[in-house]
């Protein structure tokens, strides 16, 4: 059985973590596929929006395998090779937050240590009613990786992210949406329709612009307010000259809707 399940449709690439009788814990075989896959949604003309839920009802991701670490593998690597190969996975939080399409986390179930960090990467969530979220990395003596610092941190605010860490706090949907990390509380039953239709109107939309807009929230992170208003000025004078602002201009004359082509 996959580890990683991949569909696309309607523009949108589907991934599903595949290991429901593990709460689709992080194993090796699913973080390779999960890189590669968003490393071909992140280059692909096909797909406009990418999705990651969990497999199942119970659980979104519930991190790292509790039980393989247990066991001690890897033991014989040496802290450099553990800290390369441990970085390496990470690309998948830097791929979701990055890539220059819409990425929108489907939380179904739990969503614990390495695979809250997963959720928190993507662009924006879509949480069911009877998910809950947690760091977890205290309760089994760990930091944390797959940068939750780095999202927390610019979500909730560091007090409340270090409370977070510290306490490893389970929050239900009501805390989630209240802490704004959620974009949407939607019914369980409701969750994979109102995603992906959501998703679908995304990768409907004006791809070149996204990728702009993806680019534009990267220096608002990370600059200062010139960096962000030169990034600005730049992307929209480029995304001016593109055939979707220009059909889109026609369609608002025209009074209807405009059909984007991605360029």
């Amino acid at each position: 059985m996959s580890h990683l399940l991949k569909s696309v449709e309607d523009g949108v690439m589907k991934l599903v973590l595949n290991r429901p009788d593990a709460m689709n814990a992080l194993s090796r075989e699913m973080m390779t596929g999960l890189q590669e896959a968003l490393e071909e949604a992140a280059g692909s003309r096909e797909v406009g929006c990418v999705v990651v839920r969990g497999a199942g009802d119970k659980a979104f991701c519930a991190g790292g395998d509790v039980k393989s670490m247990a066991a001690g593998r890897d033991q014989e690597k040496t802290y450099e090779d553990k800290v390369h190969d441990l970085r390496a996975r990470m690309q998948v939080s830097e791929l979701l937050h990055e890539m220059g399409k819409p990425t929108v986390a489907m939380v179904n179930g739990v969503a614990a240590g390495a695979g809250l960090s997963i959720a928190l990467a993507a662009d924006m969530r879509f949480v069911a009613k009877s998910a809950r979220m947690t760091t977890a990395f205290a309760k089994v003596g760990f930091s944390g990786d797959f940068g939750s610092h780095y999202f927390l941190h610019k979500l909730v605010g560091t007090a409340k992210a270090r409370e977070l860490y510290f306490t490893a706090e389970i929050l239900n949907a009501e805390q989630i949406e209240r802490l704004g990390l959620a974009n949407r509380v939607v019914d369980d039953a409701n969750l994979e329709s109102e995603t992906m239709a959501f998703a679908k109107k995304l990768a409907s939309g004006p791809r070149v612009a996204w990728w702009h807009v993806k680019k534009n929230m990267k220096v608002a992170e990370e600059g200062t307010l010139s960096e962000a208003l030169d990034s600005e000025a730049a992307r929209m004078i480029r995304t001016g000259e593109t055939q979707d602002h220009k059909e889109a201009a026609r369609a608002f004359v025209e009074k209807r809707q405009p059909v984007f082509k991605g360029y």
